[in-house]
């Protein structure tokens, strides 16, 4: 109860500042009313849903909307609110210098009017977030983009110079809500023809329930040497209340099921050849490893057992901050590291080739793309699904096609 007459009286402040700019706007009392009708349902159905979340059941498609639609008006308010505030910054000092020097004469009227032009501008700029999110949530979640990537390396068995892989990353199956867009997006990376699929990590929000209704789909997934996942943080179920230690151990083995009947060869801090024309390159996978207090299953010395030192080396791990505080260090040299995780916050500005920007940037020093560092390359998947908020808004899905060429390494 606390916390929620916090939140209240916090967006309550931030509404009223909000309204004004509207009201100094337009007069026509319908366009106010449903400024406040729309704001009541929006903010009661995100209260909702939000304080009486039940941790045991992960979020629900309501829950995400409600969540979606919530952030959609909180931060047009905040760009209103702000410009408002900014305003004050010179009516407040300016209505004390009247009350001192005008006095009576000024009849109480301290404060100057709100100038309408401030407010159109704040209106405008607070549109551009609003129909960008709303577009998120109905188009950009699904607005699948593959990547493509060529990668040169002098020690790359020339076997295979060439060689090309698909990386998928962070589907989160229990996001889904459109199953014709998913089918859609796996006949996309068919379309590849890669020589292999790697998956890196989150198969699911919470529980292996939820890939259940998309086995079928994602069962669809070819390429002629295989394809190899790990797991992410989310697929060990560590988000939600579970009634015994039992079902969330089970629940785990029902994922590792429902991979193999895919058609994922799960990797679990193991390696596995790849082989073509008498030649070879070590394909590693770790549990998931992540800094901040993220899960840290991952052993990359367990998982390079059985590997040798020289051998061309492709890691999959979920998390990125395991290449920035473990790989890039080993004495092992692992050529290339597929990740993933941040989502690209699912939010940001991106001009493919010249710009890309997001929040998640202050938390992940590699948070999409490749990067380069010591002679190594990993690549941090934008991923392929959502989660919590349910949109994407100019970082989109992604599906990651790497060609692998042996040469002169890359600048």
């Amino acid at each position: 109860m606390v916390r929620w007459i916090i939140f209240i009286t916090l967006f309550g402040i931030l509404d009223l500042y909000a309204f004004q700019a509207l009201r100094t706007v337009t007069k026509n009392n319908w366009l106010q009313v449903a400024y406040w009708v729309i704001t009541i349902l929006v903010i009661g159905n995100f209260v909702f849903h939000y304080f009486g979340f039940n941790r045991s059941d992960g979020f629900s498609h309501a829950h995400a909307y409600a969540f979606g639609f919530f952030i959609a008006i909180l931060v047009p308010k905040m760009i209103l609110a702000i410009s408002m505030i900014g305003e004050d910054i010179v009516r407040v000092p300016l209505a004390i210098y009247r009350y001192f020097t005008e006095g009576d004469t000024a009849k109480g009227n301290y404060f100057a009017t709100r100038r309408q032009f401030i407010s159109q501008l704040a209106l405008g700029l607070a549109a551009i977030p609003f129909t960008s999110i709303l577009y998120g949530i109905y188009k950009g979640k699904y607005n699948y983009k593959v990547l493509k990537y060529t990668l040169h390396f002098e020690d790359l068995p020339k076997a295979f110079d060439g060689y090309k892989l698909t990386q998928i990353s962070d589907i989160h199956s229990g996001s889904f809500d459109n199953m014709d867009k998913v089918r859609y997006a796996v006949d996309l990376i068919n379309e590849q023809q890669s020589d292999v699929i790697l998956f890196t990590g989150d198969i699911v929000n919470n529980k292996a329930e939820e890939l259940v209704p998309y086995k079928d789909v994602f069962n669809k997934l070819k390429a002629k040497d295989g394809m190899f996942s790990v797991l992410g943080n989310h697929d060990y179920g560590d988000y939600v209340k579970w009634g015994s230690e039992h079902a969330k151990v089970q629940n785990l083995e029902d994922l590792k099921e429902l991979q193999k009947q895919i058609g994922f060869k799960l990797l679990l801090n193991e390696s596995k050849y790849l082989e073509k024309d008498g030649e070879k390159i070590a394909l590693v996978g770790v549990e998931n490893w992540g800094a901040g207090g993220f899960k840290k299953a991952g052993d990359l010395k367990q998982a390079a057992a059985q590997i040798k030192k020289e051998d061309f080396k492709i890691l999959m791990s979920h998390d990125p901050s395991h290449w920035e505080q473990e790989v890039i260090k080993d004495d092992y040299h692992y050529h290339l590291t597929l990740s993933g995780h941040t989502h690209g916050m699912q939010f940001g500005i991106e001009i493919p080739g010249w710009f890309k920007w997001s929040p998640v940037k202050w938390r992940y020093k590699y948070w999409a793309g490749i990067y380069k560092e010591m002679g190594q390359y990993i690549n941090v998947n934008r991923g392929f699904g959502y989660l919590a908020f349910p949109g994407r808004v100019g970082i989109w899905p992604e599906i990651t096609v790497i060609e692998l060429k042996k040469g002169t390494v890359n600048s």
